[in-house]
């Protein structure tokens, strides 16, 4: 037998003639996902829309706060950003060309209401209604998140007050009655943990604060109770057959090993960890461990709150970036965290710890412990340097971290778990918050000189990926 026959009979050479039969090649695997699997990408309005005074907008927190000395690098601000409010055709082009069926954008609340509430704004409704209607003719349906951390500044005392949370909820009920005879799916809020605690906790987003640990669960109850409220008013005023859910960036735990133990200790780390958040939304309740944990600071919670913070949700959407590493332990709390290293891989983010396993944990982990009736990926995606040359932007290793984690998806949705779609993260570099522009996540590169959009190696890859509905 020669070595072509050989290799046809699945045998390998070893030592001589007489070495053990071996198959050299496996059964292909299927890397398909559901004929029905929703690919898009996502944007937020202060992030790429600018034209922060046209038509009648509103200032917004972020606008005072990217025009304060030392809050955003490089002094940049949302003013322009990708000036999408006046390309959104362009943009709209984009996506089409990549072959994405769903897009999730935001709408900007002061663009609606300019004071937060009150009169409406004719013009910004007239523009989401081109928006949007200027995306259904190009065959991709708009996924609507109604608040992404651009709150009206002329909101008093801002999500500190209670009456915020009810005036979302009529803004977002006005919103999805004008906009329910197109748009299916609308999700509250996006990211509690970071309008939340980041802006009031640690400082370092809108609006800036450094809250004592009272002020901030306070803040944080405001903020479920007002995604909670804006599920019931989307509700009552959306037509029959809309969905509603949130953008969650849950804080997700990855066993360090598979093990039941290890398995059982992230599970439970997830559901403590997230108490004041997802926790408290999906179950309807402040657990004990949260408020045997906060004691005296323990937020203040009226008659109701927890009713309509627990309002069931259609579906869930999870925004995943980057792992929490847990192991079993025998302390009180049955798990250990595993710190972040210097040597942990990372992308151009500081904070963007590259650990693909997450994408199946944190669906799995969601699954599991709560059961939502449907999953989306709401968010996915990595900053890179992004060099050009040539014109070209071979950003190989945004394609590495973008294929490791959607392979990650495909298990989950392999595994059975409801996986519906995937909102890469993002359509476009854009404002990237106190980054201001020195970080790039769109897997389209925006010259922001002359407002160029150029494809980048990633959106070949994504196009292809779309393309043959499966992994590449």
């Amino acid at each position: 037998m020669n070595r072509r026959d050989m290799i046809r009979n699945g045998l390998t050479l070893g030592a001589g003639l007489a070495a053990a039969p071996q198959r050299l090649l496996a059964a292909p695997v299927d890397l398909s996902f559901p004929a029905d699997f929703a690919w898009g990408c996502a944007t937020a309005s202060y992030q790429i829309e600018g034209a922060v005074t046209a038509d009648g907008r509103g200032a917004t927190n972020w606008d005072v706060f990217s025009h304060t000395p030392g809050r955003v690098a490089n002094s940049d601000t949302g003013d322009v950003a990708c000036d999408s409010y006046h390309r959104y055709a362009e943009d709209i082009a984009l996506l089409k060309a990549l072959g994405v069926k769903s897009y999730r954008m935001s709408i900007a609340w002061s663009r609606i209401f300019p004071e937060g509430r009150g009169k409406p704004n004719a013009k910004g409704i007239d523009y989401y209604n081109r928006v949007i209607d200027a995306l259904l003719a190009a065959g991709i349906q708009p996924y609507v998140t109604m608040f992404h951390w651009d709150l009206p500044q002329a909101l008093p005392g801002g999500w500190q007050n209670r009456n915020t949370a009810l005036a979302f909820a009529d803004y977002a009920g006005f919103m999805a009655g004008k906009l329910s005879d197109r748009v299916h799916d609308f999700m509250t809020v996006n990211e509690l943990r970071c309008f939340t605690d980041i802006g009031h906790q640690e400082g370092r987003h809108a609006p800036g604060l450094k809250l004592p640990p009272a002020q901030v669960n306070q803040v944080r109850h405001h903020g479920v109770l007002a995604h909670g409220l804006a599920v019931q008013s989307i509700r009552a005023h959306a037509k029959a057959g809309t969905k509603v859910g949130i953008a969650d960036n849950t804080t997700f735990y990855v066993p360090v090993i598979e093990t039941p133990e290890h398995i059982a200790a992230a599970k439970k780390a997830t559901r403590e960890n997230n108490a004041m958040f997802l926790t408290a939304i999906m179950e309807g309740r402040y657990i004990d461990e949260y408020l045997a944990q906060e004691g005296a600071n323990a937020p203040k919670v009226q008659a109701g709150d927890m009713a309509a913070i627990g309002s069931p949700l259609d579906f869930v959407a999870l925004n995943i970036y980057a792992p929490e590493w847990v192991r079993a332990d025998a302390g009180p709390k049955g798990y250990a965290t595993i710190p972040h290293i210097a040597s942990s891989p990372r992308m151009a983010s500081p904070w963007l710890v590259v650990g693909p396993e997450v994408a199946y944990w944190g669906v799995r982990m969601v699954s599991e412990l709560w059961k939502p009736k449907v999953l989306y990926i709401s968010e996915n995606g990595a900053s890179a340097d992004d060099p050009v040359n040539d014109g070209r932007i071979d950003d190989a290793d945004r394609v590495m971290y973008l294929r490791n984690y959607v392979g990650q998806f495909h298990r989950a949705v392999a595994d059975g778990y409801p996986l519906k779609g995937y909102f890469l993260w993002s359509l476009m570099d854009n404002f990237e918050w106190a980054d201001g522009y020195t970080k790039r996540f769109g897997i389209h590169y925006v010259d922001f000189a002359t407002q160029k959009r150029t494809p980048k190696l990633s959106a070949a890859w994504y196009k292809e990926v779309i393309r043959r509905n499966a992994l590449v």
